[in-house]
């Protein structure tokens, strides 16, 4: 669960309805970026599903009594988290084991120096299921590079949208994202990173434009009052709520 706090209420998005942006986000490539097609529809179908281990965490959410705010996938737990982000590539790979292989590459980079017996066996476990699909999959080395990057970028905006209030000022923006998105320089668009800013609460300018035209798309969350919370507990409180619908246009000005 994505969980972003209001005076009396909290926003909530299920990961896999995040996911969802991140493919239509990805769906969007100028494809000039990837100088071949091959694979894409693997790409883009990695980017819509890369969360699927969350589908079933995110059924009931769960109330962090120490931080007084429902759990996200922040501070989760993190033994469930890795058992799901296992469980969500296992189902991936019966499907495409390509957007597997990207999906283990996005969810083993959250531990670049593993120090737990969790993290380290999941590292490991991944390690061979990568192994394993490279020696199925045929693909250049620098085009895999460029389709993990992709995920990548493609989940960040996603997240951007996400944990950001619409139309919030650049300066108050969520830090991860404050100065650009992390490794798109090897889309050879710039030299410096892809940047976002808000223009108003409905659309989001992306400097160093990577798509192929302007595009319009939609997030489902909820939002739940904290008063209900107090009353109902935070699982009755979020089933109770109706689906919001947020709408988004992505533009590239001064590119």
């Amino acid at each position: 669960m994505i969980i972003r706090e209001r005076k009396n209420e909290f926003i909530m998005i299920k990961q896999y309805d995040h996911a969802c942006l991140a493919g239509k986000i990805a769906a969007q490539v100028n494809e000039n970026i990837f100088k071949s097609t091959d694979h894409l529809d693997e790409v883009i179908k990695a980017a819509s599903e890369h969360d699927r281990g969350w589908v079933g965490l995110d059924e009931t959410p769960i109330w962090n009594d120490e931080e007084n705010i429902p759990y996200s996938f922040q501070d989760y737990p993190l033994e469930l988290k890795l058992a799901f982000y296992k469980k969500g590539i296992d189902e991936i790979e019966t499907v495409s084991p390509y957007a597997a292989l990207l999906c283990s590459f996005h969810f083993s980079s959250f531990f670049p120096n593993p120090n737990d017996t969790s993290s380290i066996q999941f590292v490991n476990e991944e390690s061979k299921r990568q192994k394993r699909i490279k020696r199925q999959v045929k693909v250049e080395p620098d085009l895999l590079q460029k389709h993990f990057r992709w995920l990548q970028f493609c989940d960040d905006l996603s997240l951007y949208v996400c944990l950001n209030e619409p139309g919030v000022t650049k300066e108050n923006e969520h830090p991860w994202f404050i100065d650009g998105f992390r490794n798109t320089e090897i889309f050879g668009i710039s030299e410096k990173p892809i940047v976002a800013e808000w223009l108003s609460d409905q659309k989001i300018n992306v400097q160093c434009f990577p798509f192929e035209k302007e595009f319009t798309a939609r997030l489902t969350y909820k939002a739940i009052s904290k008063n209900d919370i107090d009353e109902n507990g935070v699982d009755k409180g979020f089933d109770k709520s109706p689906w919001l619908e947020q709408e988004i246009t992505f533009v590239g000005l001064h590119s």
